[in-house]
């Protein structure tokens, strides 16, 4: 099972709003739709995973023990943060961002 934070849930809604008034590439509505539910997609077959990545990264750390990144294209990587109950196979995400805003210690 995959439960979704407040905040990651606020975090696909902020990053749907940021590519539909996104001037530099503009998105069509379907497209940008398309592209938040991969990002659900890859959320929700995180259950799935037999291997779950240590978080890397102090910012993400504050989030969740967890970490996997989704490479959307060449310059674009999510970082889908999140705990997970071994007992119960659930995870938790906790946090949706980017690689444009993660900055490598």
């Amino acid at each position: 099972m995959v439960l979704f934070s407040h905040l990651a849930e606020n975090d696909l809604s902020n990053i749907f709003i940021g590519l539909s008034l996104w001037e530099k590439h503009p998105l069509e509505f379907e497209h940008v739709e398309k592209y938040v539910d991969d990002i659900v997609d890859v959320c929700e077959n995180l259950d799935k995973t037999s291997y779950h990545v240590n978080a890397r990264f102090e910012i993400h750390k504050q989030y969740g023990k967890k970490v996997h990144s989704y490479h959307r294209n060449k310059s674009t990587t999510w970082y889908i943060i999140y705990d997970v109950d071994l007992a119960s196979n659930t995870i938790y995400i906790q946090h949706i961002t980017s690689n444009h805003i993660t900055v490598a210690e």
